[in-house]
């Protein structure tokens, strides 16, 4: 009876899918059964135990499960894949509908170009090709995610080739035949500018009459002229020179200062010269010597002198005082600058004792100086040079001590500073009739790094400079008022 038991389990565990037969050994201990497969040729043969209680143990091995596991995993792994393409598919379709608008565009672009109804440069090739480069990889990443062929897809990626090659195209047409047209043009341009400076240089520009102030002020200064080292030595780099600046002046005196070695600051000794050429030779000079004595009452201060109308004026000696010598009879009469400091308080940049320093211009006699009260900034006095007092006065914000050297011209305070050891600059003006003052640059070249003294003369526009030494002398240009109407000529 146990024996057909276990041949009946077992029977019943194949029963699903296959047939099984069986036999138990003669001791009862053993059980062995057959699996039949639906083909005679395969079969499989195990074999069980009975343990103590005759209990039957035995273990099948079948072929082919009754659940097959391992095909439902394989399902679900292939849902989950399908469930993002979808998702994947839908983002490229958006993709795809902004890049067809892009397509669109593009198109429209490129079809302006090539009728000619737009202007284009190299940089409008650039952009296309960008646009046409960034849509070709789009394209691609499309086909390699659909693993397989796209009508849309293939027809878009056409289109944008098409697009690739007419862009290159149009772009080496413009290479070969527009820049060449602009570059013939830009020598058209060229030609017509050479043709335009030479016509100006063979007809001089408008210029301003000496002693007149129709015009819109300084715009360039020369290349400095060298005249002559001071009379004296190459070691007496400070003092002062120039010409009588009275306007109309037609045979002005030429005068030489140099200051003395011993302090670099006082003048007692000068020369006149009564032409341009007794100066550049040193001959016929007229000595004046300001104080023979032991006083200096008379002798000058710093390099700030002028000679206006044929009288000497300068800085008196160790005072705020201006002292007015007459060349005729060497008469000396003195009046005080009310408030101006002296004694080097507010001289210039590279040049001591300087802070009262005269000027003469268009518009008469001036004085350059500075007070407490305007903390060292330019004060500007206008000096009746016939009753010696002092007219008006104007006040500014610009430091003196920040400026090499000024002079004036036509009203105009024009002041200077060093660029470099072998260049300055004009760098501030301050117009007397208007008030106003402005920044400006016009550069010029000096033969010595230091400038002591720097006046100008109506009668010529040149700037009398005495550079460490040296007397220098430069052409100014003005701005005539009617240059703009020269230059549309």
């Amino acid at each position: 009876q146990r024996h057909m038991m276990i041949v009946f389990l077992i029977l019943m565990l194949g029963s699903a899918q296959s047939q099984f037969s069986g036999e138990v050994s003669n001791d009862g201990m053993f059980v062995s059964y057959y699996y039949l497969h639906s083909s005679p040729s395969q079969e499989l043969n195990s074999t069980g135990s009975v343990d103590e209680d005759g209990v039957c143990y035995c273990t099948v091995i079948l072929p082919d499960t009754t659940f097959p596991y391992d095909r439902f995993e394989h399902l679900e792994i292939s849902n989950r894949n399908l469930n993002v393409q979808p998702l994947q598919i839908h983002s490229y379709e958006l993709m795809v509908t902004v890049y067809l608008e892009k397509l669109k565009n593009l198109t429209v672009r490129v079809e302006k170009l090539e009728n000619g109804e737009l202007s284009y440069t190299k940089l409008d090739f650039e952009l296309l090709k960008l646009e046409i480069i960034e849509m070709e990889s789009l394209i691609v990443q499309l086909k390699a995610s659909l693993n397989g062929t796209n009508v849309i897809v293939e027809t878009l990626y056409a289109e944008i080739r098409n697009i690739s090659i007419l862009v290159h195209q149009m772009e080496s047409y413009d290479k070969n035949n527009v820049l060449i047209i602009r570059r013939e043009i830009l020598a058209l341009q060229k030609r017509l500018e050479d043709c335009q400076t030479h016509v100006n240089a063979s007809r001089p520009p408008p210029t301003v009459d000496y002693g007149s102030c129709d015009h819109g002020g300084i715009i360039n200064i020369s290349k400095p002229l060298v005249v002559q080292l001071n009379y004296l030595s190459s070691s007496n780099t400070r003092g002062v020179w120039g010409k009588d600046a009275a306007k109309g002046v037609s045979n002005g005196h030429y005068f030489v200062a140099p200051l003395l070695t011993s302090d670099l600051r006082m003048m007692n000794v000068f020369r006149t010269y009564s032409s341009y050429d007794d100066l550049a030779l040193y001959r016929q000079a007229a000595s004046v010597t300001l104080s023979s004595g032991t006083t200096y009452t008379n002798c000058g201060q710093g390099g700030g002198a002028i000679v206006y109308k044929h009288f000497l004026y300068y800085n008196c000696y160790n005072t705020r005082n201006i002292c007015k010598l007459n060349l005729t009879d060497n008469a000396i009469t003195r009046i005080a600058l009310t408030d101006s400091v002296f004694n080097n308080r507010f001289s210039y940049s590279h040049t001591t004792f300087q802070d009262i320093d005269m000027a003469s211009d268009e518009d008469g006699l001036w004085v350059i100086y500075s007070t407490e009260q305007d903390i060292g900034n330019f004060v500007i006095s206008k000096l009746n040079d016939a009753s010696f007092t002092v007219q008006q006065t104007w006040r500014t914000s610009q430091y003196k001590p920040a400026a090499t050297n000024a002079f004036m011209a036509c009203g105009v305070l024009y002041a200077t500073r060093a660029l470099d050891t072998k260049s300055e600059e004009i760098y501030y003006m301050y117009d007397t009739k208007t008030g106003k003052e402005s920044s400006l640059s016009i550069p010029f070249t000096k033969m010595r790094e230091n400038v002591h003294s720097l006046s100008y003369n109506p009668n010529d526009h040149k700037l009398y400079m005495y550079n460490d030494g040296f007397l220098v002398t430069y052409d100014l240009t003005f701005q005539p008022v009617a240059a703009e109407k020269f230059l549309t000529e």
